[in-house]
């Protein structure tokens, strides 16, 4: 298999190429990867998810948001946003990843899956090839591969963020629990 990473994060056919599995899948790894990078040390992670309006990016966001908090991160959903926007809250909120889903200019039944670092800066290269290591392994059951405990169990919380006009005034309220 080829790598899963483009330039632009993991794209493809939705729900063909790129399935709510995979999008389950490397957003655990993301998790995974991020935490033993030291990015989540000494805090629970916080992550800001968002889409374009393409309808797969519904059960994608559904796929990631449990993915992350599966993982243990705590979820700000800002719903339908361009990429920029979903970065620069990213950065803003402080938060320690962020993930757009989103083909951008690619044709409609595509969609993908853009993880961004702190700050809503793209991830390096090495951490997007870490991910697809972890992914890949955890997919295909390869030897050595058990699951991390931090990164398949425990609980996260999601909050719903408003994407009124202004990023800095948005409310945000809990709607899980961190058990």
């Amino acid at each position: 298999m080829g790598r899963l990473f483009g330039t632009d994060g993991v794209r493809g056919v939705a729900n063909a190429d790129l399935t709510a599995e995979m999008a389950l899948g490397l957003s655990v790894a993301a998790a995974h990867v991020l935490a033993e990078a030291g990015t989540f040390a000494g805090h629970r992670a916080t992550a800001v998810v968002g889409r374009d309006p393409r309808a797969s990016g519904e059960f994608l966001e559904a796929a990631v948001v449990a993915g992350l908090a599966s993982a243990g991160v705590d979820v700000l959903l800002v719903g339908v946003l361009p990429t920029p926007a979903v970065a620069y809250l990213t950065g803003v909120l402080g938060a320690d990843l962020g993930v757009m889903l989103s083909a951008s200019h690619n044709a409609m039944p595509d969609n993908g899956v853009k993880f961004l670092a702190r700050g809503g800066h793209k991830l390096d290269d090495e951490l997007e090839d870490r991910i697809e290591k972890i992914y890949d392994e955890h997919r295909t059951g390869a030897p050595g591969t058990a699951r991390p405990a931090r990164a398949w169990a425990g609980s996260g919380t999601t909050a719903r963020a408003s994407t009124s006009t202004s990023p800095t005034s948005s409310a945000c309220s809990r709607t899980g629990s961190t058990g």
